[in-house]
């Protein structure tokens, strides 16, 4: 009797209406989407704060550690929660104010998502690309100055594939975070992979098995990133030299 019943849980992973195997695919697929748009959303809010926070300008410094600091001192769940009901809020009654949208415009939960993850996870993204730059040898920087080189391509050439190599290792860890933290979404009813695993586990009352189900895919989202990083540290250290 035991192996029937583990049996037909198995047979409920089947793809289509008898099974809940493409809700767990649609629900890593979003999961991904969610994590990744997020991530580069943060990296690009990242690459800004790290320049406010480096800024020589006083005011650019305190707006860089403003926004690091009141994103640390909040839970991340409270962020997502505030950007959702009252950042999009703010957000369509200035479109509508400004006349590029209608009253009835409403913002997805994907799209809510999407940046409250970003705007989290660029404040965390912000102070790891800032170590990356401040690692680079002050000598190599006025060199790049002294030999005519502009502030653009100083920055492609000397500090952008330095502050990579550096900030890897951090900015691995941040995307291991924000693929788990991307579950808490689902408070604002983004759909995503703990959504399926809820959704299956509730409507079979089988909550062991298909949260099991769940955190086994998410581990194993966790072990695949954490090789491609380690490949992508490999490759950012190729030809240098440790002492």
């Amino acid at each position: 009797m035991a192996a029937g019943s583990e049996h037909s849980l198995w047979l409920d992973l089947a793809w289509g209406a008898e099974g809940w195997g493409d809700e767990f695919v649609r629900g890593v697929a979003l999961t991904v989407q969610i994590s990744l748009s997020g991530y580069v959303f943060g990296l690009i809010l990242g690459m800004l704060g790290a320049g406010a926070k480096l800024s020589s300008r006083p005011w650019l410094n305190r707006i860089g550690g403003a926004y690091t600091t009141i994103v640390r001192a909040l839970p991340e769940l409270l962020l997502i929660l505030l950007l959702y009901y009252a950042g999009t809020s703010a957000l369509v009654k200035v479109l509508v104010f400004v006349g590029v949208a209608g009253e009835e415009l409403q913002i997805s939960p994907f799209a809510a998502a999407v940046a409250s993850l970003g705007l989290i996870y660029g404040a965390y993204l912000t102070d790891v690309l800032r170590g990356g730059i401040e690692a680079i040898p002050r000598g190599q920087i006025e060199a790049a100055r002294a030999c005519g080189m502009g502030p653009s391509l100083c920055f492609r050439r000397i500090i952008l594939p330095q502050m990579i190599r550096y900030a890897i290792p951090g900015m691995g860890n941040q995307w291991l975070n924000i693929t788990k933290d991307s579950s808490l979404v689902s408070v604002i009813g983004a759909y995503e992979l703990l959504s399926a695993g809820r959704s299956a586990a509730t409507s079979t009352k089988e909550y062991i098995f298909y949260y099991s189900i769940t955190a086994l895919i998410f581990l194993t989202l966790t072990i695949v990133s954490m090789a491609l990083f380690w490949r992508l540290e490999q490759r950012a250290n190729r030809g240098v030299r440790h002492v």
